[in-house]
């Protein structure tokens, strides 16, 4: 295990995230904090960055363009992260990158925030392109 894990370790017991899953070998944890809306959010350390990744809805086949649209809208007004597909384009992901070297509390705490903000703000639009 590297520094930085066990640093971000730190950061996420510090912010009161509970941890669901440890994996030490890959340096990843999935945490969770619901009164934020957050669920089995993905903190991953890889190498130089630190990604972090949370499944917000699987999107319907033949999907139309117009969410698609609406969604890189959205993606304007997150202050950290983005709304993002997976390789398959059936997953919508909130996804943000942040460097290792100089990672610190105010960071990774901003990027839940924007997390948070971000579903709290479009939670109704997105439950619609789920067709839920």
């Amino acid at each position: 295990m590297s520094s930085a894990y066990d640093k971000v370790k730190g950061f996420i017991l510090e912010l009161g995230l509970r941890i669901y899953q440890e994996v030490p070998g890959e340096e990843l944890f999935i945490v969770d904090d619901t009164e934020r809306g957050i669920r089995k959010l993905i903190i991953d350390c890889e190498e130089e960055v630190l990604v972090l990744e949370q499944l917000i809805l699987r999107l319907p086949p033949h999907t139309p363009v117009q969410t698609y649209r609406r969604l890189l809208q959205m993606n304007r007004s997150l202050v950290h992260g983005a709304f993002v597909l997976d390789e398959s384009g059936e997953r919508l992901l909130f996804r943000d990158t942040l460097a290792l070297d100089n990672l610190d509390l105010n960071e990774l705490e901003s990027t839940l925030n924007a997390l948070s903000l971000g579903l709290a703000e479009n939670g109704s639009e997105l439950l619609a392109f789920a067709g839920k």
